[in-house]
């Protein structure tokens, strides 16, 4: 098994610190990953391809090979970037909910229309990077959008766990990860869990470039 098809609540903290790089319009952004979110597919009554809602035209990129983009709209207005990160059928993905920008920062801020705040939040950082429906589904191993995991100087020491922001179902499951400390992690309510931070040590460790 791919170290990406590992399954969303394993493969979610083990993303933060790696990179999110961008060519889309030929304009070079890239971010790194420091807060995400797992949804554990088809148990997991928060997900868009839980049971009760089954297999559609907007969640097929969830049942796809891992390390493919799943994109979709909230509110008609904000498009979200998640890696799939289980096996072929099995529809599991991680929400990237905020990145550090690292380069092309003058292309974000235009993008963005404002200096601060670039990529805090899933609606922010693919406003960012140029990311929209088109993408759903590419293969994040090639341009315009790949992801490229973490080295191990790039990992945070230190990652919080918390309930998840801006859902009602299951908010309480302790699937969203952050890097400690980091600036750039999105702000907004989410179930708070008394729980100790995770090392990035416990952590599976990703394929050497």
């Amino acid at each position: 098994m791919s170290f990406l098809g590992q399954g969303a609540e394993a493969v979610a903290p083990a993303l933060l610190g790696g990179r999110i790089v961008s060519l889309v319009g030929g304009e070079r952004t890239v971010g790194r990953i420091v807060e995400v979110e797992a949804y554990t597919g088809l148990d997991d009554p928060a997900s868009h391809s839980a049971r009760r809602i089954g297999r559609t035209a907007r969640n097929e990129a969830m049942f796809g090979l891992p390390d493919t983009a799943y994109v979709y709209l909230i509110y008609g207005v904000h498009w979200c970037l998640n890696v799939v990160t289980a096996p072929r059928g099995e529809p599991e993905a991680v929400l990237i909910r905020a990145l550090e920008p690292m380069e092309g920062l003058p292309v974000m801020a235009r993008r963005r229309e404002r200096q601060r705040d670039l990529a805090s939040g899933p609606g922010r950082l693919t406003q960012a990077l140029g990311v929209n429906g088109s993408l759903d589904g590419h293969p994040l191993a090639q341009p315009p959008l790949r992801l490229e995991l973490p080295r191990t100087e790039d990992r945070p020491s230190r990652i919080g766990v918390s309930g998840r922001i801006g859902i009602r179902r299951a908010r309480r499951r302790p699937l969203r990860f952050f890097e400690e400390g980091s600036p750039h992690v999105s702000r907004g309510p989410h179930a708070r869990l008394d729980l100790e931070p995770l090392s990035s040590q416990d952590l599976p460790e990703p394929p050497l470039p």
